[in-house]
């Protein structure tokens, strides 16, 4: 069973909703997140990137940088206004991205069953990550950003979405970047059958947000240890999406040098282990890797490799085959979770970002991956197995700053 319960939510007004939400934190850098935020003193990256307002020398993970948040947080609580909800309530999120449309459930979800394995994780963390969402939640004394999850889909959750979000919505805004935002908030008997309904799916699954999982369950042990017990610590902030309005993207990859190699050599010693196949970058197909060297781009197949030899299923996906097939033996990236020559592009900048990185010098090769899929994803967390780093790159995102879950 999967344990809900409804929160008192800290959140915008209508009316300023649209200038609060903001990217999620770990999807922009300090740069990117300035720029973002310049005009907007109500941006929520004030809070969830607190250093954008800070002189550009500054150490991300200083203390400053924590107490600036706490202080932004204060001023836009004030300015905004964010105001807490009077009653405890869920809400029906909705993104729609082109004729792309989910609809998740906001909530508090069990820190219990984050601990015991109940919501599953398909990801390693790195503790400095786990370290700085920890900190920015224990200072604020909120949650800010939500968890990403998802569950195979239940027709009795499905009903009860279809009924709410038939009402005019709590927000409806577009982001600058096309993608449209509603919300409902949920209370009284769809409440309680939502309670319900969720109590009789077996399992959730992280599709997103493994840093913010980890800090919530944390957040409650660093509480507990200085005596600051809260009841309010036991439930993560957390979206839940169903399977089958899930979107992913490919995550592909990048490599800055051919390891002392011209580009006709390794485009030779590709070809003497994958064989060449017909087909586009944009139109990759599971089982196939586009790469693209010298401002050409070439298509491999992977079916060549022994799958029904691999001994788990996140062995068998293609970001894992193309990492032992070529990226280690080849290119000597042996761990990507560390190695400073490769980097991930996610599927949502498109083909010309990998065309741009390599046509400016920038990287060497680029690789064009075909998507996981939400099946894979599931049956390697059900398995208790990780998928390889830079795996999955999710769309549409969520916006921070939409619901907050005080502490």
């Amino acid at each position: 069973m999967s344990t809900i319960r409804p929160f008192r939510a800290l959140r915008p007004t209508p009316e300023s909703v649209d200038r609060v939400a903001a990217v999620p934190y770990d999807v922009v850098n300090t740069d990117e997140a300035r720029a973002l935020a310049s005009d907007n003193p109500l941006s929520f990256l004030h809070v969830s990137r607190a250093e954008i307002g800070l002189p550009g020398t500054t150490d991300p993970y200083s203390e400053v940088v924590y107490s600036t948040a706490a202080k932004n947080f204060h001023t836009l609580r004030q300015s905004a206004p964010l105001i807490v909800e009077d009653t405890e309530a869920f809400y029906f999120y909705r993104l729609k991205m082109g004729s792309h449309v989910q609809t998740g459930l906001v909530a508090g979800y069990s820190v219990d069953e984050y601990d015991s394995d109940l919501i599953k994780k398909h990801e390693r963390t790195r503790k400095e990550k786990e370290d700085d969402r920890t900190r920015h939640i224990t200072t604020l004394k909120a949650q800010t950003g939500p968890v990403f999850l998802t569950y195979r889909a239940s027709r009795a959750v499905d009903e009860v979405s279809d009924q709410v979000t038939s009402q005019p919505p709590l927000y409806d805004f577009t982001a600058a970047d096309g993608v449209r935002h509603s919300a409902w908030k949920v209370t009284g008997q769809p409440a309680e059958r939502l309670v319900d309904a969720f109590g009789r799916i077996p399992r959730l699954y992280i599709a997103d947000g493994h840093h913010r999982a980890a800090s919530a369950a944390r957040t409650r042990k660093a509480l507990k240890d200085r005596g600051e017990t809260s009841p309010e610590a036991d439930w993560m902030l957390a979206v839940a999406f169903p399977d089958n309005q899930m979107q992913i993207m490919p995550y592909n990859r990048v490599v800055k040098d051919l390891c002392v190699r011209s580009p006709e050599a390794f485009l030779a010693e590709v070809k003497a282990r994958l064989a060449m196949v017909a087909g586009e970058p944009g139109s990759v197909r599971k089982g196939e890797v586009c790469m693209y060297l010298s401002g050409k781009w070439y298509t491999f197949s992977l079916k060549g490799v022994a799958r029904e030899a691999v001994s788990d299923v996140a062995a068998a996906l293609d970001v894992s085959l193309l990492q032992s097939r070529l990226l280690a033996p080849l290119l000597k990236i042996e761990d990507p979770r560390t190695d400073k020559r490769i980097d991930f592009v996610g599927g949502i900048r498109g083909i010309g970002e990998l065309e741009r990185l390599v046509n400016e010098g920038k990287a060497a090769v680029a690789f064009s991956m075909c998507p996981v899929t939400v099946d894979d994803l599931m049956k390697i967390a059900d398995a208790g197995q990780i998928m390889p780093p830079k795996s999955t790159w999710f769309e549409p995102k969520l916006r921070d700053g939409l619901f907050c879950h005080l502490l």
